[in-house]
């Protein structure tokens, strides 16, 4: 598989425009391009009026866009968007093809503001295919909850689509550990540039995409402020192959049964007095 990120710079509110600007940085002969969380409309968002004014439904007319460009292309995309779904906002990533949608993920974990503007997702953490592949979904802030990754990898995912707005400095380094402790590609993809649209709440993201592989090389970076567009070649047997030694396998060698919480009882009591 071909992979690309594009590494943006969306302007608040241009939604046209940055579709636009989108549509010309689109590499040619990829199977899949990764593009940041919310890509299309911006992050800072005032208020609930400003969010719903810009939301969209998933068969709306960003996903319609994406699904033109993926027949044009051939390829796939998968990219942030602030969906909405009946009264409710949620801040969302969509998997498209040349026929259209093939899967919908909705942000599970929260990033401060957002917890007072978007709905919490609802969907889960699934798995979808795309030719050979299995695609899991997840956005920006999901990467610092382990568990999100590795249900992604229990499902099934030989690659994890990220997109994401990062703000916060760990994530590049911490995405190398989810890639290696699930032995899956990981594809993270940041926007750079900065918004001001809140007084004294400026943010300046943080760029730094990055293409990671089962083995935890960094297959392509992108810079701290540039508009980029990443490139990788992927090989799906890396993902499906979860040694680490001759005698490990690293879901095999699992011991769920002794990852519950328990608390201290009597015969642990006894056991730690003796």
């Amino acid at each position: 598989m071909r992979i690309a990120i594009l590494q943006t710079r969306p302007v608040f509110g241009e939604v046209a425009r940055n579709l636009s600007r989108i549509e010309r940085l689109c590499p040619e002969q990829t199977d899949l391009i990764v593009l940041p969380e919310l890509c299309t409309t911006g992050y800072q968002f005032r208020n609930g009026r400003e969010l719903r004014s810009l939301a969209e439904p998933s068969g709306g007319p960003t996903v319609e866009f994406f699904t033109r460009l993926a027949r044009q292309h051939r390829c796939a995309f998968a990219f942030g968007f602030a969906e909405r779904a009946g009264w409710r906002i949620f801040n969302s990533a969509a998997l498209v093809g040349p026929r259209g949608l093939v899967g919908l993920y909705r942000k599970v974990h929260l990033f401060d503001r957002e917890r007072d503007l978007f709905a919490p997702g609802d969907l889960g953490f699934r798995v979808f295919p795309l030719g050979r592949w299995r695609v899991g979904l997840m956005i920006c802030f999901d990467w610092i909850f382990p568990e999100a990754a590795r249900t992604l990898a229990l499902a099934g995912a030989q690659l994890i689509a990220h997109p994401a707005n990062l703000v916060l400095p760990w994530c590049q380094q911490a995405m190398v550990t989810r890639a290696l402790e699930n032995r899956v590609f990981c594809a993270t993809a940041n926007r750079v540039g900065g918004e001001r649209r809140l007084p004294g709440r400026g943010l300046r993201f943080t760029g730094g995409s990055r293409i990671i592989s089962p083995r935890g090389e960094v297959l392509a970076e992108g810079s701290k402020n540039k508009e980029q567009i990443l490139l990788a070649a992927i090989r799906p047997a890396l993902a499906r192959d979860k040694r680490v030694t001759r005698k490990n396998d690293l879901f095999a060698d699992r011991r769920p049964e002794l990852y519950r919480i328990r608390q201290p009882g009597a015969r642990w009591q006894r056991l730690t007095r003796s």
